[in-house]
């Protein structure tokens, strides 16, 4: 059996074939394997009935190679490289085999003693799982077999069901043992015996033959089949659904009469009796919602029809909704019917061309104004402004604020219809006034700077850091002047624009960098020491006098500093902050002698001062004048670390110069050796060299005459005679102070 086509045998040795909707399309009277849109084939005669045959998972109109047969024997005819048929035998022996299925790698098969899998891959039978209850004909009571997925096999026999895992073995365990075994990872019984099994997701399918006693006869009677979903657990199952199937002559039918087939991807199920083929789909939510509406169970089919608006195909949920209306209007529950009526407007009425009356949707928002604002509300934010008079549910609106002005479901509706009529400035007003988190989506939308002009303040009391932003990000449209006018009455607004501004550019806002300085001082000291460094438009004597004001050690000590007065600063740090530390580090900024003295004169009576000095100053002042200048019997703390340290410092300075100058010896000799073999290269004189004295040629034109060259190291060239008479430098060089060039050749002819 295909996706496409049933393939059905008969007694008689005839095969059938049949589309799914039960027309026979093909007839055979010869059981063969072939091609249905080939002329391929095969064809042979066996020595004992084939009960079964299993095709390879992969067998197609166009490439079938592997298959099997079961009778007796189990044969694997494979087809070889020269398009002929190999036959095998896997399993022989223990009587007739009645069932076979093939997946991926693994065939599986029953016979009179129980079920095996050979592994085609590595021709390995790896398991034989016993029939339990060997009381049963197994010619009567058949084995069922199918392939939940590549590795597991569902085994039903009787009343029992296994469900058979196919695991690979740890390879230290292998020894003479197959690459695969088999666990058992449930096993029950059921009520009834199988006749066939199917895969439904991690559930299965079961086709039951059912025996009943007789009221009359004290005997069991054959009863209609039962096609049931049971979902199984380690030890047991638990039912599902179930349903009984009335198929002629169920009387007289036995176990061994029915059949279960699957259609794999399509949830198609096959029930094959004598006389009849059952055809068994999954139901789905339409199924579902049919059987609640003929039980008039109305709100139930409501709901699950919108729960699964998307997959319904034959119903509708307004369709739904309609009917339930109908229905309590019917019975006279005329309460009801009017509240379904509202449960049913938000999302059922018609909103695309297809409309409605406006009267009609003006109506029913008036019917939700006047019992459920939430409601009211949902419908203005999703049905289209369109839909109904808007002026007339503004008006609606504002009568009902005027009993409730503090509403703030009702105020943020009305400010939304305002948005849906263009009237922004309104719709923005009553935002502000709730501070709704969509006025800087509204502004800018719908590009309302000119409208918030005014209401700067407002912005920046709702959310300081988003105004800003937005200020700051749209200065072509509200000018930095405009803003800090507005803000001239809220300095500490005005000191969060402006900081955000500095911070963007140094220099946009520079001629209210005289007025940061106080805002700095009043509301963000922190920042005001970085304000004053990367200003440069800021007036220093303004700062520094705030600063004094204030008491600003630091700020001040930055201002003096930066004006030059650095004595005072380096006096205010130690005797104000008496931060020893700070003040070396100043000194080192400043890198000056004058206040290096300054401070050891200022150190040399406190002797916690003394000991930062000689921790810190080894690097840039001689130790020596510190030390020749403290006064002897002076209790100095940890005065003998600070001298280990100190030491510690001038070795450490010994060791650095002696590597200096172990690198540079190393340097000029590698130099001295690269120039000398430099020098010591040949120079190539012809015709087109000059005497540097006489600009002529340096070779004669007459070879054959006696002559004498000087080439220098610095290949400047010249006659013997145009040279002076103590002519053992070059003349160029020496004159251009390069280094005098001595002689490295004297030519002779």
């Amino acid at each position: 059996m295909t996706c496409s086509f049933l393939a059905l045998g008969t007694h008689f040795g005839k095969v059938f074939l049949l589309d799914i909707q039960g027309n026979i399309t093909q007839k055979f009277e010869i059981v063969q394997v072939f091609g249905l849109y080939t002329r391929e084939g095969f064809h042979e005669n066996f020595d004992c009935p084939i009960k079964v045959v299993a095709l390879h998972p992969q067998f197609t109109r166009s490439n079938y190679k592997q298959f099997v047969t079961g009778g007796n024997k189990l044969l694997l005819y494979e087809r070889n490289w020269l398009n002929r048929w190999k036959t095998s035998v896997l399993h022989e022996g223990e009587g007739t085999i009645t069932n076979i299925k093939w997946r991926a790698n693994l065939i599986a098969w029953a016979n009179n003693v129980g079920v095996k899998i050979y592994d085609i891959s590595t021709k390995q039978r790896i398991t034989n799982v016993l029939r339990d209850n060997v009381s049963l004909r197994p010619d009567m009571y058949p084995c069922s077999l199918c392939w939940k997925d590549n590795t597991t096999l569902i085994v039903g026999w009787g009343s029992s069901i296994k469900i058979c895992a196919v695991k690979e073995r740890n390879p230290t365990e292998m020894r003479d043992l197959p690459s695969r075994y088999v666990e058992i990872v449930s096993a029950f019984e059921t009520e009834f015996f199988i006749c066939g099994l199917a895969p439904l997701a991690d559930q299965l399918v079961t086709l039951f033959f059912v025996k009943e006693n007789s009221d009359q006869m004290d005997e069991e009677l054959c009863a209609r089949p039962r096609l049931d979903i049971i979902q199984p657990l380690p030890e047991s199952c638990e039912e599902i659904s179930s349903d009984a199937l009335t198929v002629r002559n169920f009387q007289d039918n036995e176990c061994r009469d029915y059949r279960l087939e699957h259609s794999e991807g399509e949830s198609l199920f096959y029930i094959i009796s004598p006389k009849d083929i059952v055809v068994a789909k999954e139901r789905d939510q339409d199924d579902h919602i049919d059987w609640l509406v003929q039980k008039k169970k109305y709100e139930e089919a409501l709901m699950a029809a919108e729960i699964s608006f998307k997959n319904i195909k034959r119903h509708d949920v307004q369709k739904i909704g309609m009917d339930y209306i109908n229905h309590l209007v019917d019975t006279g529950d005329y309460d009801s019917a009017l509240n379904q009526r509202k449960c049913l407007s938000p999302s059922y009425l018609p909103r695309g061309d297809l409309r409605l009356r406006p009267a009609i949707y003006e109506m029913i928002l008036h019917e939700f104004l006047k019992t459920d604002y939430e409601g009211f509300a949902t419908l203005i934010r999703e049905w289209p402004g369109d839909l109904y008079n808007n002026m007339a549910i503004v008006q609606a609106v504002t009568d009902h604020l005027k009993r409730d002005p503090t509403n703030s479901t009702l105020l943020t509706t009305l400010a939304e219809l305002y948005t849906y009529d263009q009237r922004y400035d309104r719709a923005l007003e009553i935002y502000l006034r709730l501070r709704h988190k969509d006025v800087y989506q509204l502004i800018h939308k719908h590009d309302l700077f000119s409208s918030i002009e005014d209401k700067i303040v407002l912005l920046m009391d709702f959310d300081k850091e988003k105004a800003v932003d937005m200020l700051l990000d749209n200065e072509d449209k509200i000018s930095i002047d405009k803003v800090v006018e507005e803000l001239a009455d809220r300095p500490g607004l005005l000191h969060v624009y402006l900081h955000k501004l500095f911070k963007r550019d140094h220099h946009k806002g520079q001629k209210y960098h005289e007025r940061q300085i106080g805002l700095y001082a009043e509301y963000d000291r922190p920042n005001l020491l970085p304000f004053l460094r990367d200003s440069t438009h800021c007036p220093l004597e303004k700062a520094l006098e705030i600063c004094q004001q204030r008491n600003f050690v630091e700020e001040t000590v930055f201002l003096l500093s930066r004006m030059g007065n650095c004595r005072r600063a380096l006096q205010m740090i130690m005797e104000e902050l008496a931060d020893v530390d700070k003040a070396i580090e100043f000194a080192k900024d400043q890198d000056d002698a004058e206040l290096w003295d300054d401070l050891i004169s200022y150190s040399i009576d406190k002797p916690p001062f003394i000991t930062g000095l000689l921790n810190n100053i080894g690097t840039h002042v001689d130790p020596i004048l510190l030390i020749r200048r403290i006064k002897e019997g002076m209790e100095i703390p940890n005065l003998r670390d600070s001298l280990v340290k100190i030491l510690h410092d001038y070795n450490l300075q010994i060791l650095l110069r002696e590597g200096c100058k172990k690198i540079l010896v190393a340097d000029s000799l590698s130099l001295l050796q690269k120039m000398h073999r430099t020098q010591m290269r040949g120079v190539r004189v012809d015709e087109e060299n000059i005497c540097e004295s006489c600009h002529t040629s340096i070779l004669p034109s007459d070879m054959a005459k006696t002559f004498n060259v000087v080439v220098f190291h610095c290949r400047h060239m010249f006659h013997k005679e145009c040279l002076p008479s103590s002519g053992t430098f070059c003349n160029i060089c020496s004159a251009k102070r390069r280094g005098p060039g001595s002689g490295i050749l004297e030519m002779k002819k």
